[in-house]
């Protein structure tokens, strides 16, 4: 394996977390949330937009090459995808309180998992890599609206 290669495996493994023997989803989730507090809500809102677009495309790219490269589809190791679905739930939030990051995670976690509809579908609307990454970008749009309401209410 190339350097390259071994450079672009982690990161979508988002540095180890891939790697975790259980659950490697939601410690990438954790990751992501924790990983916000210093390199995501410190940003101002448009270079929040563009960091996100960043990952996205850079997510999806690098995500088909590691299933070329793993050989298997939506390889479970590869978590750039929940580190993409948790930033966009926290994208409106300029605070950075370890309250409104749980929920995020939280929520996140439940819909990722969940993928009620069309967020399920989503899969296949795509082609590789970019099929792994929009069903977690449409999973943080419910999350982000339990978090809103949350933060609504004064809870979070």
């Amino acid at each position: 394996m190339t350097l390259w290669e071994k450079i672009v495996l982690c990161y979508c493994r988002v540095g180890g977390a891939g790697l975790s023997p259980a659950g490697p989803g939601t410690v990438g989730s954790a990751v992501a949330a924790v990983a916000a507090h210093w390199l995501f809500l410190p940003l101002s809102l448009p270079a929040r937009i563009v960091v996100l677009l960043a990952v996205f495309f850079t997510g999806a790219l690098a995500a088909g090459m590691a299933e070329r490269l793993l050989g298997k589809s939506d390889p479970g190791e590869v978590v750039i995808d929940e580190l993409l679905g948790v930033w966009l739930v926290l994208l409106p939030f300029q605070e950075s309180d370890w309250r409104l990051l749980l929920a995020a995670f939280i929520f996140f976690r439940i819909f990722d998992i969940w993928k009620p509809g069309p967020i399920h579908a989503s899969e296949h609307w795509l082609p590789g890599g970019y099929g792994i990454m929009i069903d977690d970008a449409l999973a943080a749009i419910p999350a982000l609206a339990c978090v809103a309401a949350l933060r609504f209410f004064h809870i979070v």
